[in-house]
């Protein structure tokens, strides 16, 4: 039903810091700037940083994580231990770093089978939910799939066009919490289809250019949009 994640908006106090912190430290290209956001490439994702001017505001301590080519792992620790105070976590194989931005953001760097250089997209986004079994309904009629459910039964793991995990307020792997109103964009070949899957339980829904946009029942921002031509 949704096709590709489009971005991912968050919050930022300060945007040269956090410019300073995803261009230089990350090497994220900006794909554009204004006095109240900026957009920079994360592979073919918009990674979003915002002030809160403006509605949909960006998310506040979100936990997401982005794609790294395996192969550069072990570079991408040496260049950031030091300046940050880094954690790291395996799952089987496959190892993940994390550090915090200077909005309190939890990032995740983590190996996947991508091209590269660099950040090459994101792979997992984390919301906090007030009710989970209502938000994991929620999110398969949008077409989700349920993958797996944590051991305390607090937490459920998504697959779709980005691995969506439904914490309730918790702290996670890096003391990581999820994301209070989170803004985030898919694209769908037919929009209206798929708000209308939920359409009976959302906060609000508006039309946007491309498509539409509502808030889920905890709040969070999504917008589905047709691919640009």
């Amino acid at each position: 039903m949704l096709d590709s994640l489009a971005w991912l908006g968050l919050e930022s106090k300060d945007l040269d810091r956090a410019r300073t912190f995803y261009a230089e430290h990350l090497d994220l290209a900006v794909r554009e700037a204004t006095g109240s956001s900026i957009a920079f490439a994360a592979g073919d994702v918009d990674f979003v940083v915002r002030r809160p001017t403006d509605v949909p505001r960006g998310g506040v301590h979100t936990h997401y994580a982005f794609s790294i080519p395996t192969e550069e792992y072990d570079d991408w620790w040496d260049r950031l231990d030091g300046r940050f105070d880094l954690e790291e976590h395996r799952f089987g194989s496959v190892r993940s770093l994390y550090l915090y931005d200077p909005d309190g953001h939890c990032v995740e760097l983590g190996q996947r089978d991508v091209a590269g250089p660099g950040i090459d997209g994101i792979f997992e986004i984390v919301l906090e939910v007030a009710d989970l079994e209502r938000a994991t309904a929620f999110y398969r009629d949008l077409g989700f799939s349920v993958m797996d459910r944590g051991d305390d039964r607090r937490r459920v793991r998504l697959t779709g066009p980005v691995a969506l995990e439904l914490w309730e307020p918790q702290l996670g792997l890096a003391n990581a919490r999820g994301g209070v109103h989170v803004d985030v964009g898919f694209t769908a070949s037919d929009p209206d289809a798929a708000v209308d899957a939920v359409a009976d339980r959302v906060q609000s829904v508006e039309s946007v250019e491309g498509g539409r946009r509502f808030r889920d029942p905890d709040g969070h921002v999504v917008t589905v949009r047709r691919p640009e031509s």
